[in-house]
């Protein structure tokens, strides 16, 4: 399992307004914010991967890692949708509008944007198979 994923940022503050309002909708905790960094989880439960974002610990300036992309994984096409629109509400721009990618398989649904740094991110719902 993974314990956590971070990404580099130049602002934190302005980091900060991009991702509250994204984990803020799913249902994500602040578990931990100092003025070097904040990281996302669930407070109580941990063997929930955790997301942190902040400073670079060598003190040089965050960049963004080509090919480089953290995807978020959920049950409908709404979510996504919403995501979506808090991300680009909240500084982010646009990667990939919402919608199917018939190319990743039947069903597979997906929005892509990029944080005030450049990082990117994905809202995914990966196609069901009928049980």
């Amino acid at each position: 399992m993974i314990a956590y994923t971070m990404v580099g940022t130049k602002n934190l503050e302005k980091a900060l307004k991009f991702y509250g309002p994204l984990f803020d909708e799913m249902g994500w905790d602040v578990c931990w914010k100092d003025d070097s960094c904040a990281s996302y989880g669930k407070e109580t439960d941990l063997d929930f991967p955790r997301f942190f974002v902040g400073y670079p610990f060598d003190g040089q300036e965050a960049n963004v890692g080509n090919g480089t992309m953290t995807a978020f994984q959920f049950a409908a096409p709404e979510q996504v949708d919403k995501l979506y629109e808090i991300a680009i509400d909240n500084g982010g721009s646009d990667e990939g509008a919402p919608g199917y990618r018939p190319q990743y398989g039947e069903g597979f649904y997906a929005a892509y944007v990029r944080d005030c740094d450049g990082k990117k991110l994905a809202f995914v719902v990966y196609p069901r198979e009928a049980e």
